[in-house]
């Protein structure tokens, strides 16, 4: 056997050892898997705990401005005294309690019937219309102490875009009798002392309910009157009034008002006709803020041909917000008079020869009070001075008339108080005094037919809700007249009212008036005694 020679094998090993790494490395590149071993955990940290302060805070005793202006939580009534008739008191007429339809019907002693009714339509959006009627009559125990009194109203109004146009047209009738006369003495015929009066009435109207684009409020409107006593006097009034304003701000307002008022007047017997014209333009300027209100403006006005110049002056202010205010001012006025306004207050006058505006000039001051949530009250002193005011003076010669006679100067001084009491609708208490000091008169010797004393007051109150009860008081010292050629003081009066309705269900009620229930025979003209205790009741049917 032949011997592998000593460099061959070395060469073999060699090689063999070249060739070795090269199979290992490619053997380990075959495997797949990889595997990662580590000791880290991953966790939530603890939560650091809150620390309270050992002393609390220092208090901020600062007070903050609140600039909320929050008015009294209840209603505010302007008490305005009620004119009572010679008759009887004028029916007080029971809350509504918000229905549109329904009749009202009654009767009374004295033969005394009552109806009333009213109709409405529409709805506020797209429109309104109305018609309300009233009727009564009654006869006295004095002969010829008789009267009736008709109105009718339709009235209604229609939105166009932001605006609104109005309007109404009624007819009413007062129809009386002249019966303060010596029945022992003379005895008339009805015809001869019958008064009727008769008038017409229409009013239109166009006022914004938004405010424009040129952020002007404005209300322009005009009414028309035809008064007539029976075809005898025959009056028509034409009155237009266009009040417009504009505010700047939420202090300051500046207010414009035209205002005319044209009267013409004829006695058919007589042939007589006169004309009494009123023009006014009224500016003014009113800047308000939390504590203050300051109204200035002045009153140019032409009547018939005489020109003047009228104060428009008044302010108040809040002594303790919502509390107690100051109020004061220096105002004027004209009183545009007809023979339908004299009529409303004395319908015994003759007819009259004349007619003359009243102008009425006046400084006053005074307060206003808001006591808690619901008790509110004024009272102011004033002293006014007014240039051809109408008295009313009975007639020597024919005692059932009365004069008017003017006065081109008369000082009063006056003395005014109202309060009310209000609490929701359940409960309202009213009254107000005015005292007055008539002195000055350059063409009379006593303020004819004036009272210096008037005292009212009136209560509505909701015992449950079916139920209201109401009461009204009136008290007054006589006015001076003459009697027998004679002046004297008439003897005051007082008179008392209650009523109460009751509703059944929700269509049908029952009410009752006790009018004068102290059946005081008091006069508010001379020989014109009212009628003394009446009772009227009936129902109310609602639809």
């Amino acid at each position: 056997m032949s011997r592998m020679p000593f460099k061959k094998i070395l060469s073999t090993f060699f090689l063999a050892a070249l060739f070795y790494p090269g199979v290992y490395a490619q053997d380990t590149l075959s495997r797949q898997t990889v595997e990662i071993i580590s000791t880290y955990k991953p966790h939530l940290r603890n939560a650091v705990k809150i620390n309270f302060s050992a002393s609390p805070l220092a208090a901020d005793t600062s007070a903050p401005r609140l600039a909320y202006n929050i008015p009294a939580q209840n209603l505010f009534f302007t008490h305005r005294p009620v004119v009572l008739q010679p008759q009887s008191l004028t029916i007080d007429t029971t809350v509504l309690l918000g229905n549109r339809n329904y009749v009202k019907a009654g009767f009374g002693n004295f033969t005394t019937p009552y109806i009333e009714a009213a109709l409405g339509f529409g709805n506020v959006k797209d429109g309104l219309f109305n018609i309300y009627g009233d009727y009564i009559s009654s006869r006295g125990k004095i002969k010829n102490q008789d009267f009736s009194k008709i109105n009718l109203k339709a009235s209604g109004n229609i939105g166009i875009d932001k605006n609104e146009l109005y309007g109404s047209f009624g007819i009413s009738t007062n129809e009386q009798y002249l019966y303060g006369y010596d029945h022992d003495l003379f005895d008339y015929a009805k015809k001869d002392i019958r008064r009727s009066y008769r008038n017409m009435t229409l009013t239109a109207g166009f006022r914004n309910r938004e405010v424009n684009d040129l952020g002007i409020n404005f209300d322009p409107h005009i009414e028309l009157n035809a008064f007539t006593r029976e075809n005898k006097v025959d009056e028509s009034t034409l009155y237009a009034n266009l009040p417009a304003e504009k505010a700047f701000g939420d202090n300051m307002k500046i207010k414009l008002a035209i205002m005319a008022n044209v009267n013409g007047y004829k006695i058919n017997s007589m042939s007589l006709k006169l004309t009494n014209s009123l023009f006014q333009i009224s500016p003014s300027f009113e800047y308000r803020n939390e504590i203050f209100k300051l109204n200035a403006g002045i009153t140019p006005s032409w009547n018939n041909s005489e020109s003047a110049l009228l104060p428009n002056i008044y302010g108040v202010f809040q002594l303790q917000e919502n509390v107690i205010a100051i109020q004061g001012g220096w105002v004027g006025r004209y009183i545009a008079n007809s023979y339908r306004t004299l009529t409303g207050v004395n319908p015994f006058i003759a007819d009259p020869v004349f007619l003359y505006n009243t102008k009425e000039v006046q400084y006053y001051g005074g307060i206003k009070a808001t006591l808690g949530d619901h008790f509110n009250f004024n009272a102011k002193a004033a002293f006014i001075k007014y240039t051809n005011m109408p008295l009313y003076m009975n007639d020597g010669t024919d005692p059932k008339d009365f004069l008017l006679v003017n006065e081109s100067n008369v000082n009063d001084f006056q003395i005014h108080g109202d309060m009310n009491f209000v609490k929701q609708d359940k409960f309202s208490v009213t009254a107000g005094v005015d005292v007055n000091y008539y002195s000055g008169l350059k063409n009379n010797s006593f303020a004819w037919g004036l009272y210096p004393l008037k005292l009212t007051g009136s209560i509505r109150w909701n015992v449950i809700d079916q139920l209201l009860v109401k009461g009204d008081f009136i008290t007054f010292s006589g006015a001076k007249a003459m009697r027998n050629g004679t002046d004297v003081s008439l003897n005051g009066g007082t008179d008392l009212s209650i009523g109460a309705e009751f509703r059944i269900t929700d269509m049908f009620s029952a009410w009752l008036d006790l009018n004068n229930i102290l059946n005081s025979k008091y006069q508010w003209w001379e020989r014109y005694p009212v009628y003394g205790l009446q009772a009227i009741g009936g129902v109310i049917v609602r639809f």
